[in-house]
């Protein structure tokens, strides 16, 4: 049987949304793995399917009505900064979906419960789950509580900004060149399918976390994640 290593309650405290059918919940935080051992479960991988879908027609209708003279290439790009996997992992993680993903033994030790993939499914699974439980609008109130001012969850992760740079300009002048230090804190999967972990710190103070598939692009979410904080403490 699979295992899970948070109990509902908390779960349900993060996502801010009581379910009036457990087992939909259930259903989006159980991996392929936990399922392949039961029978009678099922796995998240429908309510993934549908959950991308639910997910981009909320984001979609948001970006359209904050901001009247946007063109569609525009809007397109946005939406794709706003729904892309690593950005997901990151919402994910913030959820802490990845306490309470079930999986098989066998997946919890190879280090399934921190694979980009799983926590992006595990997302867009619970996206679905509320839309079945409590409708569109149950759906939309939540996804938008959980992402806060779009404005600021877009700063510095639209394409062709350089996330590192302009952090680099904002501590530069009082902290010097090379106050900044990205450190990868893990590698995992196969040589065809690396993941990186990276944790960026300001000279002690650990001030961003990052995932990717490569470790510049674990670098890069690094420092999106400090300027999406839109302050840096300075070090005692």
């Amino acid at each position: 049987m699979g295992q899970t290593t948070a109990e509902p309650a908390p779960i349900l405290q993060k996502l801010g949304y009581v379910f009036r059918d457990p087992t939909l919940l259930a259903d989006a935080l159980r991996h392929p793995s936990a399922a392949a051992q039961r029978p009678d479960a099922v796995s998240n991988q429908r309510l993934e399917f549908l959950g991308d879908s639910v997910l981009q027609i909320i984001i979609s209708e948001a970006l359209y009505r904050a901001d009247n003279d946007a063109r569609e290439g525009v809007l397109s790009r946005r939406r794709a900064a706003l729904t892309k996997g690593t950005f997901l992992v990151t919402l994910a993680r913030e959820l802490e979906l990845d306490q309470a993903l079930e999986l098989s033994p066998a997946e919890e030790q190879t280090g399934g419960r921190d694979r980009p993939s799983s926590l992006e499914d595990a997302f867009e699974a619970i996206v679905a789950a509320i839309y079945l439980d409590g409708g569109l609008e149950a759906a939309r109130s939540t996804v938008l509580r959980w992402y806060g001012p779009l404005s600021k969850r877009l700063a510095g992760s639209e394409p062709g900004d350089n996330p590192k740079g302009r952090l680099q300009e904002l501590v530069q002048p009082e902290y010097g060149n090379t106050a900044l230090h990205y450190e990868v804190t893990q590698i995992m999967g196969q040589p065809h399918d690396r993941h990186f972990d990276v944790q960026l710190h300001l000279l002690d103070h650990l001030i961003g976390t990052g995932s990717g598939r490569s470790k510049k692009e674990a670098e890069e979410n690094a420092a999106r994640e400090a300027l999406l904080k839109w302050k840096i403490s300075a070090p005692n």
